[in-house]
């Protein structure tokens, strides 16, 4: 789920929520999940960037992903300015905030959730983070991990759409629970009546009830 990156907020929420339908019904993408508090799509940015080009459209060879090592690199040169700042202000939950976001940025996940989970030690309520920090635990594959971060977030924010989206997701692709998920996106529908996604999330819970139709009758 990412953060900071301007080129995110090209990427509008029900174009994110076609794609993650498309990968649902393909079986794929199982870490294609929004972020709590920054730019939702950016998950679904970098996979795309990975899609194989069209024959014919480029020779060129394409550029390849920086390593883990890289990324880290490059995050902690973004986090510097901010771990000074904090060294003078070693409670400040914005600072914690951010400084997460960019580890989360660059997939060190580990990291953000030693941030998020200061963060969240001195406000627990804040749902946004939590949403963050679970999806962190998906993406280090702790699907446990994660549903009871997203369910202990939906205690202080029970209509929070990214959350409710992101524990459906989960529970689908993580415990193979199309039931579990059909409940969190409908909850998701009923309480955010302008949502955004709202025509994509109802053709993935039609999708997942014909699916677990045909399940049960094959059973």
């Amino acid at each position: 789920m990412n953060t900071n990156n301007s080129p995110a907020k090209q990427w509008t929420p029900p174009r994110a929520l076609a794609l993650m339908a498309i990968c649902l019904l393909a079986g794929i993408g199982a870490g294609w999940v929004l972020a709590g508090t920054r730019h939702p799509a950016q998950t679904l940015i970098d996979k795309a960037s990975t899609a194989p080009q069209q024959a014919g459209l480029s020779t060129s060879k394409p550029a390849q992903d920086p390593n883990s090592d890289q990324l880290k690199t490059m995050a902690d040169n973004q986090a510097a300015p901010l771990l000074a700042k904090l060294n003078a202000d070693s409670k400040n939950t914005d600072l914690l905030t951010s400084i997460g976001n960019v580890y989360y940025d660059a997939k060190q996940y580990p990291i953000a959730v030693d941030y998020y989970g200061r963060v969240l030690a001195m406000k627990p309520s804040d749902a946004a983070v939590r949403t963050d920090m679970a999806t962190a635990y998906w993406y280090l594959g702790d699907a446990d991990k994660a549903i009871s971060e997203f369910n202990t977030a939906l205690t202080y924010a029970p209509a929070n759409p990214n959350t409710l989206f992101n524990l459906g997701l989960v529970q689908w692709q993580g415990k193979h629970d199309g039931a579990a998920a059909i409940e969190d996106w409908k909850k998701l529908l009923a309480t955010n009546p302008t949502y955004g996604g709202r025509d994509q999330v109802e053709k993935m819970l039609s999708d997942v009830e014909r699916q677990a139709h045909k399940t049960g009758a094959k059973g």
